[in-house]
């Protein structure tokens, strides 16, 4: 009866922890770019009870005797699946139609990757202008420089075509190429980026080395979308249902403890 407790505990403690997820998935609906994550549970160990099991004329019966010890939480995924496109005819909105993700400078001069196209125009050191996030972090072209212009361009005169490249429209109304491209980075496994937060993510050695788009014949290259952002990729029915689930999973275990308890107890009450 001690080994139902423990058991039973395991899945109170595992549930708990899908739960959390759903709240996650549920508080980021309307975040921007964000993708939904999902629990995934694997069995604990198993307790031989018998290794050799017989029956009543000694003959080996064809399976044993083991019982599970619980479960736990193996990895919380993440689903990349492609979210809906929000038009907000920003001129530096962009979104990713594809598996790329945004090349970000951070504080400490690393890289990060995001989904997030949510850009603005800032003034940078130099006194130019930068195109940067809504917190400050310059946006990386393809080379995996910051994306800069002179102060005395005239902003509403850049293009930006399907693939980030960026123009510049002259006098003449036509558009000139600038050779500057928005970064964009693709990775083999990227449910093993790393999260830093604020729809950052970071490559480990699970997600391998970026790919970048346009350097990398292989690639089928992403669609970026200018005037759009990407919205989440949470659907709060499946959040709700899931909760539901979770719920009564962990009321089910939570019973299952009270009956282990309860048998206890009437064992320790036995008399002789």
């Amino acid at each position: 009866m001690m080994r139902s407790l423990w058991t039973a505990a395991s899945g109170m403690k595992a549930q708990q922890t899908s739960l959390d997820t759903i709240s996650n998935n549920l508080s980021n609906i309307n975040t921007t770019g964000y993708k939904r994550e999902t629990t995934e549970f694997r069995s604990l160990l198993y307790q031989s009870i018998q290794k050799e099991t017989t029956d009543t004329n000694g003959q080996q019966k064809p399976i044993g005797a083991q019982v599970g010890l619980g479960v736990k939480v193996a990895a919380i995924g993440t689903s990349f699946k492609q979210g809906n496109m929000l038009h907000t005819e920003g001129q530096f909105d962009f979104a990713i139609e594809g598996n790329g993700f945004f090349m970000i400078e951070q504080p400490d001069g690393s890289i990060s990757y995001t989904r997030n196209g949510n850009f603005q125009l800032a003034v940078n050191a130099a006194g130019g202008l930068s195109l940067c996030t809504s917190d400050g972090n310059a946006v990386l072209d393809s080379t995996g420089n910051p994306i800069t212009f002179d102060a005395n361009i005239n902003t509403n005169k850049l293009v930006f075509d399907n693939y980030g490249n960026i123009k510049y429209t002259d006098a003449a109304g036509n558009a000139q190429n600038l050779g500057i491209s928005i970064g964009i980075a693709q990775y083999n496994n990227p449910a093993g980026l790393e999260k830093i937060g604020e729809s950052y993510y970071k490559e480990s050695a699970a997600s391998g080395t970026p790919r970048i788009e346009g350097q990398d014949a292989n690639l089928q290259r992403s669609i970026v979308k200018n005037g759009y952002l990407e919205s989440s990729s949470v659907q709060a029915v499946d959040e709700m249902v899931d909760m539901i689930v979770t719920q009564r999973a962990y009321e089910m275990n939570s019973k299952a403890i009270t009956a282990s308890d309860e048998m206890l107890q009437q064992a320790n009450n036995l008399r002789s």
